[in-house]
């Protein structure tokens, strides 16, 4: 099942407690719908993150565990997810974003190093910050939607190859059930025949 493959790979609720940005929510992220993996908290999880993972802003993890709170999806997952944008894919994808934006615009792109930090906004947003924001809503928007109906997609055929997995399981065992529960034959039949065939059949008239 889908949800085994995550519990392997998320973080438990010591982590999320512990962690020294996600403190500020307190006891909020004790509600049990924070923490379920079902297609429907799963899939909104991979929407939140990966719209999150696409806003050019610090604290990304705050804001993606603000939106799974408020939306009742799984926190962990959310969390996590947005770590798709890192100091190393930060310069490709937001620049990818902001050229995006730019052409949305109409208008030409300049070269921009980026980086996910408060000088860093304070220096360049004021230039860059209509194409870069547009650019980056649409990305967001875009992988966010694909994420949510790609995970619902692949949990529903998961589900559906699961029961019919079981279903053959289930019958070949009614079949084997079936074959063992068969009276066998007679005693007295079958000495009969073995004699019958021991002198042969008489000839007929």
């Amino acid at each position: 099942m889908p949800r085994k493959f995550f519990k392997r790979i998320l973080p438990d609720h010591a982590w999320i407690r512990e962690h020294r940005h996600l403190k500020i929510f307190g006891t909020l992220h004790h509600h049990p719908s924070l923490w379920h993996l079902n297609r429907r908290s799963v899939a909104g999880a991979f929407a939140v993150g990966l719209f999150v993972a696409w806003i050019p802003l610090p604290f990304q993890m705050v804001i993606a565990a603000a939106a799974a709170i408020l939306l009742r999806v799984n926190l962990p997952l959310s969390v996590v997810l947005v770590w798709i944008s890192n100091p190393v894919t930060i310069p490709p994808l937001f620049y990818s974003a902001y050229k995006l934006g730019a052409w949305m615009l109409g208008v030409p792109p300049q070269p921009v190093e980026f980086q996910l930090s408060l000088s860093w906004f304070n220096q360049q947003l004021d230039s860059i910050w209509p194409p870069l924001t547009l650019g980056c809503l649409t990305a967001g928007t875009v992988s966010g939607l694909l994420g949510w109906a790609t995970i619902r997609m692949v949990w529903r055929w998961r589900i559906i190859s699961q029961w019919r997995e079981n279903r053959a399981r289930r019958k070949k065992k009614a079949l084997r059930k079936a074959g063992s529960d068969s009276p066998p034959p007679a005693e007295g039949c079958d000495s009969s025949a073995r004699r019958d065939a021991g002198r042969g059949s008489p000839p007929r008239s």
